[in-house]
């Protein structure tokens, strides 16, 4: 009986039907595509993105030189170097992430004993040149100055979670 079920699909090309059929039922389905960039889907407020270092209020850096977040980046996409300064404290001469190594995991944001380092939502940039792949402690610390407001509401938003 096996035999003849296989001829008959064989003959009639049941394979080729099931597949027409299916086309045929999503041909005229409603269409789920997001025409970018004039529309834009919901992005969670936890979305990593662009990195950044952050600043206290009263404009001093954030980063007090404790290299958890390079210790703990699996891609070893970031470098610092620290001084001791005049009062005692510690804080970075070198910090550079190197984008193209990042893999964007969130480690480094979570290891941080100070929320320094933080990865942003901004996921559209671009670099021209090889060089500029790797972002520097002023080019990180203008990016936490120009989103402070976004990140500061992202991690409001954030707080229940940690």
């Amino acid at each position: 009986m096996n035999r003849i079920g296989n001829f008959i699909r064989s003959l009639f090309l049941w394979e080729l039907l099931v597949g027409m059929s299916l086309t045929g039922r999503n041909l005229f389905a409603p269409k789920i595509t997001v025409r970018y960039p004039e529309e834009r889907t919901p992005q969670s407020p936890r979305f990593r993105g662009l990195h950044a270092l952050r600043r206290y209020a009263n404009g001093e850096e954030r980063c007090i030189a404790c290299k958890l977040c390079e210790a703990v980046c699996p891609a070893l996409a970031i470098t610092i170097e620290s001084e001791q300064r005049e009062d005692g404290t510690r804080r970075t001469t070198r910090y550079e992430i190197d984008m193209f190594k990042c893999i964007y995991c969130g480690f480094c944001e979570d290891s941080c004993p100070v929320d320094s380092i933080v990865e942003t939502r901004i996921f559209e940039y671009h670099f021209e040149n090889r060089p500029e792949q790797i972002l520097g402690k002023q080019q990180l610390l203008a990016i936490g100055d120009k989103y402070e407001a976004m990140i500061a509401q992202d991690k409001a938003l954030d707080a229940p979670y940690r």
